[in-house]
């Protein structure tokens, strides 16, 4: 007879069910660092083959400080390593915090705001153990952040060490506010004020850090926020690996306080404790649409926030661009992937636009893998005992994604043109409409994919919408740079979208991906209704 296999511990169970909970996030931030890395390594050396002109970037962005103000202070904009590190150690490590704050409310919080918390504690399991174990399954999400940043880098070309010490850097910041998140889990009495007071926290130490950059005299407060001690890790130019050293007290010295609150405290409760005696909030949970939109509230103002920041970037950078400190051959790339040039304002923004329309079409898929989750959950088998058909609830969740999907397109156009006319630069309003309403179209078609897949492959969710958008996107990008036959890039739907402002918007084609989205999506409602539910 067969030895039977030995049990699993509970804290390591504990551990892979914080992991799994967080995985759609993980993976979509994973995505997105790993061709962040790729793409700048890859853009850099083909837009900036020799030296000249890598001087002639770097006199004209090195000291600007606008750029600062989104990227930091660049140290050496001669070397590709360089320069990847000011441009995604800037960006990324704002990323990497989110993701942070995020998941640990996620593994704390929220587990008590659903009750799982108390049914956990009612085992033998005591309250350090189900703390470590959460936090080691967030510390596992954290590690394939790195491995995804460390592949990217290391798959463009830079030199496999450095890579990894540079990725090391992000998931420092990652694990910096990870434990931010895991204090404010024990202040705040409710998931949605924890995510409330950790980004605040984010948002304060990112104002340090643009003041420090910004302002020379003040560069000291560089060294009292986790986002400036990134920055002093110096990836391949001159590493600090001591540095290390104040994240390493930062994450456990908060991490061992969030300890002590969680075994004082009692379940379900905050040290910031509101009345028992508050009446109960029945806002937007007078149908499926309302309530999704409760429970999604703090996603979505997340992405708001994001979108509207990048936007900001955009149009304050839009004018930036000119013949003289754009190189021939990254003129030539851009023409080459949208045939747009970077040398004007509206083509700036038009090729930086495909940056919304790839990140909302991500939006748009997360909103599925949301739905997913509350069905993996077995939420779903309660609300379908009320009087809710399954059509109508799928139907009210994708009103709710395409809304939604339409409100950050619409924002992302309208900030953007503000920054352009805050910063002297004269753009059209009514153009950048139609840049917004641009991105639309594919979000819509991804977001009838990831309905059908939904529908037929519930388990595969994420990672049939998250691959497909993922590697449509990337051969957009790099089979027209690696000059692929023109029938293999029509393959992906970015290739019919046009790049607006610069070009006129592509109405057949926004229309073909419109209806298949929306074909997709009504087969997907329709087989959603005829399977049986499926939890984890």
């Amino acid at each position: 007879m067969a030895p039977r296999p030995a049990a699993m511990s509970p804290a390591r169970a504990l551990a892979r069910r914080a992991f799994a909970d967080g995985r759609t996030r993980t993976l979509s931030f994973a995505v997105l660092f790993g061709l962040m890395g790729l793409i700048q390594v890859v853009g850099y050396e083909r837009s900036y083959p020799n030296l000249a002109e890598r001087v002639r970037f770097a006199a004209t962005f090195g000291e600007d400080k606008a750029v600062r103000l989104f990227y930091g202070v660049p140290h050496d904009l001669l070397t590709t390593g360089g320069y990847v590190a000011w441009r995604i150690g800037g960006t990324l490590a704002i990323f990497a915090a989110v993701w942070g704050v995020f998941a640990a409310v996620r593994a704390l919080r929220a587990e008590e705001d659903s009750g799982r918390a108390e049914i956990v504690l009612a085992a033998p399991i005591d309250r350090g153990t189900a703390f470590g174990a959460a936090m080691a399954g967030v510390a596992g999400g954290v590690a394939v952040l790195w491995a995804a940043t460390w592949a990217g880098l290391a798959v463009g070309g830079l030199a496999a060490g450095q890579s990894a010490y540079l990725a090391l850097a992000l998931a420092a910041v990652a694990l910096a506010f990870v434990a931010v998140g895991a204090v404010v889990s024990q202040l705040a009495t409710t998931r949605r004020l924890a995510l409330g007071g950790g980004m605040a926290a984010m948002l304060i130490a990112l104002v340090l850090r643009i003041v420090a950059d910004t302002a020379g005299s003040l560069g000291w407060l560089r060294w009292v926020t986790p986002l400036g001690w990134a920055e002093e890790l110096r990836p391949f130019t001159g590493a600090r690996p001591a540095v290390l050293l104040l994240f390493a007290a930062w994450i456990l010295g908060l991490l061992a306080l969030a300890a002590v609150i969680a075994r004082r405290r009692d379940v379900g409760t905050g040290v910031l404790s509101s009345s028992d005696s508050e009446a109960p909030r029945l806002r937007l949970l007078g149908s499926a649409g309302e309530q999704a939109l409760r429970a999604e509230y703090g996603t979505l103002l997340g992405w708001a926030i994001g979108v509207g920041f990048y936007a900001v970037v955009i149009g304050v950078l839009a004018n930036s661009f000119n013949s003289s400190t754009i190189s021939r051959s990254m003129q030539e790339s851009i023409r080459r992937v949208g045939g747009a040039s970077l040398t004007s304002p509206t083509g700036a923004i038009g090729f930086y636009f495909l940056i919304f329309v790839f990140a909302i079409g991500l939006f748009a898929c997360g909103q599925i893998s949301a739905a997913r989750h509350e069905e993996s959950a077995s939420r779903l088998e309660t609300l379908f005992a009320l009087p809710l058909g399954r059509r109508r609830w799928l139907l009210e969740r994708l009103g709710l994604a395409v809304g939604a999907v339409l409100v950050l397109s619409l924002l992302a156009a309208v900030l953007a043109w503000a920054a352009a006319v805050a910063s002297g630069t004269h753009v059209s309003l009514p153009r950048l409409l139609e840049a917004g309403l641009n991105c639309v179209p594919s979000a819509v078609l991804f977001l009838g994919i990831a309905t059908l897949a939904f529908a037929l492959v519930p388990r595969g969710t994420a990672f049939v919408a998250y691959g497909l958008i993922s590697i449509t996107f990337c051969w957009y990008l790099f089979g027209a740079l690696l000059g692929a036959p023109a029938w293999t890039l029509d393959l992906s739907p970015y290739q019919h979208v046009a790049l607006v402002p610069a070009q006129s918007f592509k109405v057949p084609e926004a229309l073909a991906m419109l209806a298949g989205g929306l074909l997709a999506g009504l087969v997907g409602v329709a087989a959603f209704a005829r399977r049986d539910l499926l939890g984890d």
